[in-house]
């Protein structure tokens, strides 16, 4: 296998290696601009009439990067930007030709509408093309924010003040931003850094900017802002007190809790690089539902972070490049299996087995870049809690100690090499810890501006009462190009034992392959912007070397319209060994065996600009040795930008020898944004297999970023006699004000 394996690599890297307009991507990653100080900053109004605007940098020398990379924009930008010693400003004026179609439908703070106008700033303050941060603003000045993981991924999770504002006009639209030092880390005797803008125009499609590199911006792909100096954090010191009220109700004990619970955050900037934060009694009711997910396997789910605390810098914290990779790259191999072997996951900590919020008493982060070293330290003090296992046994864990440490050094020209150590165990009684070691590889500089980015990592834990079987190891290697040819190649074994408690594995005690190859074609069409096709295939087997799964799609044709509308053609072929029985569903129990299984499906979707958006797809095969139909339909309908209704549902239905049964999951969201600052989001939830329907309703008002009162109200029913009559069975609202101080 070991031959095989090295063939593969080198036919990967062969496919990075095409030939494009080298000359206009070396001319256009070359671009910099000087960094104009000025006394007195710009109001932040959207309105370019303050005085700094005057004398700021300009930058004139847009491209388009999508879907005609290097071509003339379809519409003029100019973007200015100044600074003061306490924070980067940029200014955008965006001419449109047709300023009535401008799309800005979104008006909700957070709210991530991939059809809306939007400009967006990239700054990668340590200038090490690593990492960085990107900040986005749309016509109706809603921001979205996100730090950039493995340098090619984007968290939009993240949660970083800083404030924008823009304006319509007869000309097209306007933008302002600001991004204060304080909510950055950097290095303050570094004068240069990595900066790149970009415009989107959402009716269009098109995307406009000042730097890329095969149709893509990231901190490895900027231009420079020089002469930045003489800036100011303050002393570094944000202090977020809080205090949250709160009732919740057991309807079916009839008993009542009130609680009054004040929890504080503190952020200090030790150095301009290096930040320490402290959580003291901390509070993540803000922090919205998980969406539910359908799970007809064998295996568990992975659910994303979302909570604030652990978001922040959580880029310094990624190993080995095991990831889901960017939401962004469609694949159809499972985002649940490329995210196991994680050694560190926050979402173990402070959640229990059933996303139950528990205790932290205490936890405290240490994290930055002082130098050529990424440092992340976290401790955490859960309190005890209690639950009842599958055994209906009442199992008491006691409070915990929670450690992890991340060490990476910067190596070559875009690498690096790391170490990572976890201890404590948030689920159990019993000792546990992980070391692990790591080297990143990265380089974007490769011929054609294609870029080609791999890791290769092993991890030991060390389980109370056990002595053997406790490694796992692996490498992934990946050329993520837009256009031509692209793939991807993964290889980990996870051993039997291998138990990282503040980590995330699916499957213990199995070798995983994973193999990506396709190619995307740009057209000439006035109708078609792109097609691509390709193959992805993943093979997981046992230690000993029987099948567990194996997962070929082919991905006949996926077609892009110039217009935004897609659609495309799926064949999925399964194999699945089964060593033990499997309830599928209940009473319905699927026998050991081995089960090949073929499904055909095919998938649309209308552009996301649109009124009305919708989407769906439709499955039919063979499913284990019987049938089945899956479906999914959503629509999106925004009457205006005050209103956003969204419908999703999702069926399996299933015909076997041992029974039939149809799962289903609905979704129902309203949000309703009074004004840009207060708004009130609404999401109901209801699946069939725990015959349940969950309601979610947010009352938020946030002036500020930083700065909000929260009124929070939750109620679960469930269907006990599956005739659709719901009982109340929990309910809990509560009342929720933070406020950050900044020093």
């Amino acid at each position: 296998m070991g031959d095989r394996f090295l063939q593969r690599i080198l036919l990967l890297a062969a496919l990075a290696w095409p030939a494009v307009a080298a000359t206009q991507i070396v001319a256009s990653q070359g671009k910099m601009i000087d960094a104009i100080q000025v006394d007195e900053a710009p109001v932040i109004d959207g309105f370019l009439d303050d005085d700094a605007w005057e004398s700021g940098s300009v930058i004139q020398d847009l491209h388009e990067i999508d879907p005609n990379e290097f071509g003339p924009p379809s519409e003029k930008s100019v973007i200015i930007v100044v600074y003061t010693k306490d924070a980067l400003y940029l200014a955008g004026r965006f001419f449109d030709a047709e300023p009535e179609k401008v799309s800005a439908q979104a008006l909700r703070q957070g709210d991530y509408s991939p059809g809306d106008d939007s400009f967006t700033v990239i700054i990668d303050p340590f200038n090490n093309g690593r990492s960085g941060y990107a900040f986005d603003v749309t016509p109706n000045g809603v921001r979205n924010q996100a730090v950039y993981a493995n340098v090619t991924n984007e968290n939009w999770q993240w949660k970083g003040i800083w404030d924008a504002a823009a304006q319509h006009d007869d000309k097209g639209w306007t933008a302002e931003v600001e991004i204060p030092f304080k909510t950055l880390s950097f290095n303050p005797n570094n004068q240069t850094w990595g900066l790149n803008v970009s415009r989107y125009i959402g009716r269009k499609g098109e995307q406009i900017g000042w730097v890329s590199s095969n149709r893509e911006q990231n901190p490895a792909t900027s231009g420079k802002l020089i002469g930045i100096k003489n800036i100011d954090q303050g002393i570094g010191l944000d202090v977020v007190p809080g205090i949250r009220f709160g009732q919740t109700k057991d309807y079916q004990s009839d008993e009542s809790t009130s609680s009054t619970e004040p929890s504080l955050d503190v952020y200090y900037k030790l150095t301009p690089a290096l930040t320490a934060a402290l959580t003291l009694n901390t509070d993540f009711s803000g922090t919205g539902v998980d969406a539910r997910q359908l799970n007809l396997t064998r295996f568990g789910l992975f659910v994303p972070e979302q909570r604030s605390f652990f978001l922040q810098d959580t880029d310094i914290f990624e190993f080995g490049r095991i990831s889901g990779g960017d939401e962004d790259e469609f694949t159809t191999i499972s985002k649940v299996e490329l995210e196991s072997g994680r050694p560190f996951f926050s979402r173990r900590i402070g959640l229990g087995a059933r996303g139950e919020t528990l205790d932290i008493n205490i936890g405290g982060k240490l994290t930055g870049r002082p130098g050529r070293w990424d440092v992340g330290i976290l401790a955490v003090r859960q309190g005890e809690f209690e639950y009842v296992n599958d055994d209906d046994e009442l199992i008491v864990v006691d409070a915990s100690d929670l450690f992890v440490a991340r060490l990476a050094a910067n190596v070559l020209e875009e690498s690096s090499v790391g170490m990572i150590l976890t201890h404590g165990d948030p689920g159990s009684n019993l000792d546990n810890s992980l070391a692990g070691v790591d080297f990143r590889y990265l380089n974007t500089r490769m011929a054609g501006g294609r870029s080609l980015e791999g890791a290769i990592w092993y991890q030991q834990t060390d389980t109370e009462g056990v002595d053997r079987d406790q490694a796992a190891y692996g490498f992934n290697l990946r050329a993520p190009n837009s256009s031509g040819l692209k793939g991807a190649i993964g290889y980990k074994e996870i051993q039997e034992n291998f138990n990282p408690t503040l980590g995330f594995v699916n499957r213990p005690g199995v070798r995983d392959l994973t193999v990506e190859a396709g190619y995307t074609l740009y057209t000439q069409s006035p109708s078609i912007r792109k097609i691509f096709s390709g193959v992805d295939f993943e093979r997981i087997e046992t230690i000993a070397g029987e099948l567990q799964s194996q997962y070929v799609t082919l991905r006949a044709i996926e077609i892009e319209r110039d217009s935004g509308d897609s659609g495309g053609i799926h064949y999925y072929m399964s194999d699945e060994s089964l060593v033990e029985p499997f309830e599928i569903s209940e009473g319905v129990i699927i026998p050991v065996g081995e089960y090949s299984f073929d499904t055909l499906c095919g998938g649309f979707g209308t552009a996301d600009y649109r009124k009305i958006a919708i989407e769906g797809f439709y499955c039919d095969g063979d499913f284990y040795d019987g049938t089945q139909i899956n479906y999914h339909a959503s629509a999106l309908w925004r009457p205006n930008k005050h209103f956003q209704f969204t419908a999703i549902l999702d069926v399996y239905d299933t015909e076997l020898p041992y029974g039939a049964f149809i799962t289903r999951l609905i979704s129902l969201r309203a949000d309703i944004a009074f004004t840009n600052s207060l708004y009130w989001e609404n999401f109901v939830q209801y699946d069939n297999e725990s015959d349940s329907l969950g309601f979610n309703s947010i009352l938020r008002y946030q002036p500020t970023a930083g700065r909000e009162a929260v009124l929070i109200v939750n109620h679960e029913y469930v269907d006990f006699s599956q005739d659709r009559t719901f009982t109340k069975v929990y309910g809990d609202i509560a009342f929720k004000v933070s406020y950050t101080f900044r020093f």
